[in-house]
């Protein structure tokens, strides 16, 4: 499934790896060196029109979001939650 994280980015969810609130970029020498080096290698997507509130890593790229860290959880559990479902649209089809 894909998970839209703001300012017209969608991922899939599988790639995601972490979901980190922005705020912990300047507490953590290791986040802002890791995000140093992936901006050299052009491999972070930064905001247009916003403030990022989060920072979703993935495999390859990492990704700042104008959506809060609890918000992007709903959203990927909100995922995860569909694709649990059983899928009763031909049941429903039959009986009408």
């Amino acid at each position: 499934m894909f998970i839209h994280i703001g300012d017209d980015q969608v991922i899939r969810s599988k790639d995601v790896v972490a979901i980190i609130d922005h705020n912990l970029i300047s507490s953590s020498s290791i986040i802002e060196e890791m995000i140093y080096n992936q901006r050299k290698e052009k491999n972070v997507v930064e905001m247009q029109t916003q403030e990022a509130k989060a920072i979703v890593i993935t495999e390859d790229r990492i990704y700042f979001s104008p959506l809060s860290v609890m918000t992007l959880k709903k959203r990927a559990n909100m995922m995860a939650t569909l694709n649990k479902l059983e899928d009763f649209s031909e049941i429903i089809e039959e009986e009408v």
